[in-house]
């Protein structure tokens, strides 16, 4: 087992990681920006590296730090996290040849399904079912005639990179044009890549991903599926498992075609399969691969009783995966809510500021992976993803009625956040039985509005503001000579 592990990344997956080492008695060492001097990551490792300025590409994205730091503080592995670097194959080759290990599948394994154009070409050959599309299309005659075979609407997107990045739903041919130059503009601008695909799209279809795991000795299973259909600008905001679309056989079904698709790359350690999913024809195609450890893995752990993490580490010192698929099953049913400081009601845009209240919820069957703490500094420069509230009950029902629950229990000031439009969600008929699309947000909260808080809410956030008023001002008794005044002696924390 390894020694020590640096984790190269931030915020609330970085505490996952380092609380997963501690469990196996391993040490921690974090990396951290200019910004993120102060955080909660920081604090809880066992011991930190500065990488540089607050712009990723000095200091998360920056893979020569990252790893002169880990040789620096004579780290055995490294793990990635998610973001970042986690899916780039030349850090994972960068971290291997520098005797180190990544916690991650091979770089092989990677650079095979980081490429959206390829990895569809790699997945027909091994007979999964891909959306119908096109690869390879250099100019706009190629796309047009594509998208007229196609039929519209269709959806232009890069062939490289994720993250809803790069991506536009084209409904005539009179968007097509202008589709596809914002598209590589912003291909180009996030991944260095203006390469674009075309593919079918489908309005009402569902995004269901399965959980592969397998070790370096060939053993290779799923672990179920998620449901990730509500989302906004093309990226999750609330997961759930089990889906309650699917049937035991097309779990089955699903479950397989991820396993054949793990095996065409020879795969080992956690990795995410994509499919999109029509509920009308019961037919579903696979989408992408995630080869790393996905934001929503805590909902897999909670119904199938696995540590994801551990087993991560684990695998990568070399030890076998001592189950086989008849092994698991899934136990309950858990949600996942992403809490963003995000303004719903402005189309979803970030918010930034200090939390000056940050009161997270907790009873049985509630759990939450956070990076921030009261007093926290949310700023702009990363991610707005505050926190993952999770609940698991006996059944679905239970589990919806306990996350309403977790969510009203959740104070948050300081930012402007995306809980009520959370609960709003969850409130609606259409979530409750399951008949959510990956455009339903757009189409049935187009007109969202914030609700008015209660009188309680304001008093709240008022008192909040109030504590933090004056930072570094002295107290009001900064003038008592006693040196035994207890105000005196605690300062601003105590006043």
């Amino acid at each position: 087992m390894f020694d020590k592990i640096l984790i190269a990344n931030r915020g609330e997956i970085a505490i996952r990681i380092m609380r997963a080492c501690r469990e196996l008695g391993i040490k921690t060492v974090a990396v951290y920006s200019e910004a993120d001097r102060d955080s909660s990551h920081v604090q809880f490792a066992d011991e930190a590296i500065l990488l540089g300025d607050a712009a990723p590409k000095e200091s998360y994205l920056n893979m020569e730090k990252i790893i002169r730091a880990a040789r620096a503080s004579k780290a055995d592995a490294i793990h990635p996290g998610y973001g970042f670097l986690s899916e780039n194959a030349s850090f994972a080759a960068a971290t291997e040849s520098a005797a180190l290990t990544f916690i991650g599948p091979s770089a092989d394994s990677i650079r095979a399904m980081g490429d959206k154009a390829e990895s569809k070409i790699l997945m027909k050959k091994a007979g999964v079912p891909t959306v119908p599309g096109y690869e390879g299309l250099e100019n706009y005659g190629e796309f047009k005639k594509a998208a007229n075979d196609i039929g519209y609407p269709v959806l232009v997107k890069a062939a490289a990179g994720g993250g809803g990045k790069g991506m536009r739903v084209v409904n005539a041919e009179s968007e097509l044009k202008e589709a596809i130059e914002l598209a590589k503009r912003e291909a180009l601008n996030a991944f260095g890549d203006e390469r674009l695909l075309i593919e079918k799209y489908l309005a009402d279809a569902h995004h269901i991903e399965i959980q592969v795991f397998g070790d370096k000795h060939g053993n290779l299973v799923h672990l179920f599926e998620r449901e990730c259909s509500v989302q906004r600008r093309h990226q999750k905001i609330i997961e759930e498992s089990p889906s309650p679309l699917l049937t035991p056989d097309l779990r089955e079904q699903m479950g397989q075609a991820a396993v054949n698709a793990a095996k065409a790359v020879d795969y080992f350690n956690a990795g995410t399969v994509e499919f999109i999913f029509d509920p009308i024809l019961s037919t579903f195609y696979f989408l992408e691969m995630n080869t790393r450890l996905q934001v929503e893995h805590p909902i897999t752990e909670l119904v199938t009783g696995i540590d994801l993490v551990h087993w991560q580490i684990r695998i990568a010192a070399g030890e076998k995966f001592p189950f086989t698929q008849s092994d698991f099953h899934q136990h309950g049913h858990a949600i996942e809510c992403r809490i963003y400081a995000e303004d719903p009601a402005s189309g979803f845009l970030p918010s930034t500021g200090k939390l000056l209240q940050f009161i997270q919820p907790y009873g049985p069957g509630i759990r939450v992976d956070s990076g921030f703490a009261l007093g926290s500094d949310v700023t702009h420069f990363y991610d707005p993803l505050l926190a993952k509230l999770i609940v698991h009950a006996e059944n679905r029902e239970t589990a919806i009625r306990r996350m309403q629950t977790a969510l009203h229990d959740f104070v948050v000031h300081g930012v402007v956040t995306n809980i009520d439009f959370l609960q709003a969600v969850l409130e609606t008929d259409d979530f409750k039985q399951g008949k959510v699309s990956t455009r339903w947000v757009e189409t049935k909260f187009g007109e969202w509005a914030i609700p008015q808080p209660e009188l309680h809410t304001l008093i709240a956030a008022a008192l909040a503001d109030v504590v933090f008023v004056g930072d570094k001002a002295q107290p009001a008794v900064s003038n008592e000579t006693d040196p035994f005044n207890p105000w005196k002696q605690t300062g601003n924390y105590r006043n």
